[in-house]
């Protein structure tokens, strides 16, 4: 008997050894990038307005790659939104930058100077279209946009080219059907029942700009129905990047009376050049992932970024310092 107690206590005792082992293993393996020399120099990271999630974004992982990374130094540009970012990158005139999977695509598909150098960093999180309107508005449906003051976003910028698509799946024109404007996140929210009937928004939720408006009852949304994104779906090309979902009724309490809101979805991308570093691309691959816990405390949208979807960077292929990541945490 007692033989055979010492055989499984060496057993249990071996057992615990090759757990310890496993675990300090994975340790090293967790620690050793960080005890690397990180690379060094200036980057420029493309954002967006100064009230969007963009901007927002970019400033936080600014600040964790300024931890990790105390070399680089990180010089953030702000834009129009999406269509200039792919065309910032593309160019030379970023080397990072978040924009949209229907605004790349479209940049692709166009033929634009530069379309075959994009890479895909990581998928980050979802925008959703807003379209808001004054709270005592007669405007129910995109169809009643018809002849109202509309703001369809910088000639630039995602919100563009989503809100001129979604007028038209509703069989609107948007140059001739509506009065068009180029407000943004920045002045659309205070011109409305002033000089605006509605505004198109696409970003994460909630979006900072509008906020204090929901809060005061200021604005509400107005539904864009599923039927209207099959036939966006209908219309191909960058359009099929657009999904049916729902606004969450926490996403602006203030506005929306406890109710969900259909809408659409796109998703966000951190995007860069073939020639940029695949070293510099592998550390800011890393810090994205695990920075994500830190600024989503301050970005609520980017709590949703996550190693098992960040590889799906569709319609751009990985870099390959990035993929080099993502191999090195595959289970």
């Amino acid at each position: 008997m007692s033989h055979a107690l010492s055989r499984i206590g060496r057993r249990r005792a071996l057992r615990g050894a090759a757990a310890a082992f496993v675990a300090l293993g994975l340790l090293l393996w967790w620690l050793a990038p960080w005890s690397e020399q990180p690379p060094g120099g200036t980057i420029t990271l493309s954002t967006g307005t100064r009230s969007g999630v963009y901007q927002k974004y970019g400033e936080l992982l600014r600040t964790s790659l300024g931890r990790h990374m105390p070399d680089l130094e990180v010089r953030l540009e702000t834009s129009d939104g999406s269509q200039e970012n792919v065309q910032r990158v593309a160019t030379g005139q970023a080397d990072f930058a978040i924009a949209a999977a229907d605004a790349v695509e479209t940049y692709k598909l166009d033929d634009r100077p530069g379309a075959g150098r994009l890479r895909g960093v990581a998928r980050l999180y979802d925008d959703y279209v807003q379209l808001a309107v004054a709270s005592d508005s007669d405007i129910r449906s995109v169809e009643d946009l018809r002849g109202r003051r509309v703001a369809i976003g910088p000639p630039n910028s995602g919100v563009r080219l989503i809100a001129n698509r979604v007028l038209k799946a509703a069989g609107i024109d948007p140059e001739t059907d509506v009065k068009p404007s180029s407000d943004g996140i920045d002045s659309g929210p205070e011109r409305l029942g002033h000089g605006l009937d509605a505004f198109f928004w696409s970003g994460g939720l909630p979006t900072d700009g509008l906020k204090t408006y929901t809060e005061q009852a200021a604005l509400r949304f107005v539904p864009i129905d599923a039927g209207l994104v099959s036939e966006l779906h209908d219309q191909g090309g960058a359009s099929r990047y657009y999904r049916a979902t729902n606004m969450p009724e926490s996403a602006y309490p203030g506005s929306q009376l406890g109710s969900a809101v259909p809408t659409m979805a796109v998703s966000n991308l951190l995007i860069t050049r073939t020639d940029v570093d695949p070293r510099l691309v592998e550390w800011l691959t890393r810090i994205v992932l695990r920075s994500r816990d830190n600024i989503g405390r301050h970005v609520h949208s980017a709590q949703l970024v996550d190693v098992r979807t960040a590889i799906y960077t569709d319609p751009l292929r990985l870099h390959d310092g990035a993929r080099r990541y993502y191999r090195s945490v595959k289970p």
